[in-house]
């Protein structure tokens, strides 16, 4: 559902910016706070596997989890 041409004016009378901008940095958000996941998880995955108390397996495992909801997130947001 799109917004009418005096919705969207409103909007951007009242906030300061447009739906569009708005929508883009919500997106942003996603994304940053996943990779900043990613990372933490990956990281601890690696400290476990280098302590071995995880198989390369569980670290290959850890990875492909984190690669897989990179790609349905991109695909769904993105698309």
């Amino acid at each position: 559902m799109s917004l009418s041409n005096e919705q969207s004016a409103a909007f951007l009378a009242h906030g300061g910016f447009t739906p569009g901008a708005s929508a883009s940095l919500l997106i942003a958000m996603v994304f940053a706070v996943l990779l900043v996941w990613g990372v933490w998880a990956l990281r601890t995955a690696y400290v476990g596997w280098a302590e071995h108390k995880l198989t390369k397996r569980q670290l290959l495992g850890v990875a492909v989890r984190f690669a897989a909801m990179y790609v349905v997130l991109t695909y769904f947001l993105l698309s």
